[in-house]
């Protein structure tokens, strides 16, 4: 592909045009240029035809072997004019994807547009200046046109919105992510049975549809299409009423009874930490514990050995037998097992007393009966008459 030439070649061309055309006698500026439309449109990714020719005044017929005609297109995008194609001194150059339908030399100047792109939209102009072959002009034209390259909607996405239960509301949406010009939508139910929906439900221009107070005879394939005045696309969702809760009613049943299991996990741990808590105390020995209090006892009922600890609780007075009424609020001890297993035996005083007699064993029990029950015999000191041991 021969390469165009730089904006600097192109401008020269386009004042060697306006120069010639200056030059040529208003007399002698026969020709014509022809463009049938202001505006074409075109599909993206397919061709056009950009129709042009000229005409010199009284001439319909092909091109005359003495016309020598110089050919430039021009596309202005973004305030930028640009050069696609040029046919100068029998020779063209072009941009790829652009061409002239007819060889030249040729009145028909139309232009060929391959490969459309959206950014191929914009005006564009034909200029052309006719020479005969002293190099004397005969005429020149420019005239200007509209190309509007449209977009079929590009295929869509459709999504379910809300939670397909009885009694819910879900909303179907489709959007297209791109087109020109803009795109409507459309909802159809395909299964079970066809239906197709209208506003208020439907937002042709959103591609929303809403679904309110579902029913399991709501269920089926819904089909959503994008379409424009060059194209259409679709896309289609399954829904599926179900009956029984919903997730969220689940999850949260779900999370209520882990707590709940967690609370009365805890509720148990802290009441065996709180039994432990009440039992190690009273296993505990303390050592600044207070020792019980002793009964309160007669003087002349007991007796105490030196150390402090009783080794007899027995008492001499208690086995004769009272020689009075016992005292109100006087306390009188009960013989221990050892001190009713044996009788205390005497022995002789210094003092020259005579030995008390011994009294039987209370209650008639004999000694050999106390040893049958286990009993075990117990020596007890002997007492003066005085009270003092022996």
């Amino acid at each position: 592909m021969i390469s165009l030439p730089g904006p600097l070649v192109t401008n020269l061309l386009r004042f060697l045009f306006l120069g010639l055309s200056a030059l040529a006698p208003p007399s002698r500026a026969q020709l014509q240029l022809h463009l049938p439309a202001n505006r074409l449109q075109a599909v993206e990714g397919g061709e056009v035809v950009l129709p042009a020719w000229y005409t010199l005044h009284g001439e319909v017929s092909s091109a005359q072997p003495w016309e020598v005609p110089f050919v430039m297109w021009f596309f202005k995008h973004k305030e930028k004019e640009d050069q696609v194609l040029s046919y100068i001194n029998g020779v063209t150059t072009s941009k790829p994807g652009v061409s002239l339908v007819y060889s030249m030399p040729s009145r028909n100047l139309s232009l060929r547009l391959e490969g459309l792109q959206e950014k191929d939209s914009g005006p564009y102009s034909c200029s052309v200046n006719v020479q005969d072959k002293q190099g004397k002009s005969r005429g020149y034209s420019i005239k200007t046109l509209e190309l509007n390259v449209l977009v079929p909607p590009a295929p869509p996405s459709c999504r379910l919105q809300g939670m397909p239960r009885v009694g819910a509301n879900v909303t179907l949406s489709c959007q297209s992510p791109r087109s020109k010009p803009a795109v409507q939508y459309q909802w159809d139910r395909q299964l079970p049975s066809f239906q197709t929906f209208f506003a208020p439900a439907l937002d042709v221009i959103r591609g929303s549809l809403s679904l309110t107070n579902l029913s399991s005879s709501m269920a089926g394939v819904y089909v959503c299409k994008a379409h424009n005045e060059v194209g259409t696309a679709q896309c289609n969702v399954t829904l599926e009423v179900s009956t029984g809760p919903g997730a969220a009613v689940v999850a949260g049943a779900v999370v209520g009874t882990l707590v709940g299991l967690g609370l009365l996990a805890g509720l148990v741990l802290l009441y065996h930490r709180r039994g432990k808590a009440l039992e190690e105390p009273a296993n505990d020995i303390k050592e600044d514990a207070i020792a019980p209090r002793t009964l309160p006892w007669p003087k002349s009922s007991d007796t105490i050995s030196k150390n402090g600890t009783l080794s007899s609780v027995t008492s001499a007075r208690a086995l004769r037998p009272p020689h009075g009424p016992p005292r109100p609020g006087a306390l009188t001890p009960t013989p221990s097992l050892s001190s009713q297993a044996l009788p205390s035996p005497r022995l002789p005083t210094t003092d020259g007393a005579h030995p008390q007699p011994i009294s039987p064993i209370p209650g008639g029990v004999s000694s050999s009966g106390l040893s049958r029950m286990g009993a075990v015999p117990v020596m007890v000191p002997a007492q003066s008459q005085a009270g003092s041991l022996v």
